[in-house]
């Protein structure tokens, strides 16, 4: 198991939880004084009061919560959302209504998930010609449906 620091302004009980034993993904909470409104097709940015310190050569990742997703069309924007290992500011979650209804987050709300996982920085290297492959440069919808 990797060990990831983690540093919080927040009562205790706030901190991110895993959901089940072999759950991948660690719960995170809101931690705000006001409740805040997302109205239709709005968005927010909700804080959480903890920072972290991951190790190098890893990331977190924000992701949405699937049943917030399901009941209430709430969902992360910009899924998933990248945590370096170098960051050290607050963890704040973008959220977005995709509702016809306006949703309310209050303090200790369940928002997202936090998954971590390792990263392979790339050594870019500039080619004039690539090899050649079986699909090409065929994209979108090339491979079926």
């Amino acid at each position: 198991m990797q060990k990831i620091i983690i540093y919080g302004n927040y009562e205790a009980g706030k901190e991110p939880v895993y959901g089940s034993g072999l759950a991948s993904g660690a719960d995170i909470k809101a931690n705000i004084t006001n409740d805040i409104i997302i109205e239709p097709g709005d968005t927010a940015l909700i804080p959480t009061g903890i920072r972290l310190q991951i190790p190098e050569g890893y990331e977190g990742q924000i992701r949405p919560r699937s049943g917030l997703a399901l009941k209430h069309s709430i969902t992360v924007i910009n899924s998933p959302g990248t945590i370096d290992s170098d960051y050290r500011g607050e963890l704040q979650i973008i959220l977005i209504n995709h509702s016809k209804k306006s949703y309310t987050i209050h303090s200790n709300d369940r928002i997202a998930q936090l998954v971590f996982s390792p990263v392979i920085q790339a050594e870019f290297i500039q080619k004039k010609e690539l090899t050649d492959s079986d699909r090409g440069r065929n994209g979108f919808g090339s491979t079926g449906i």
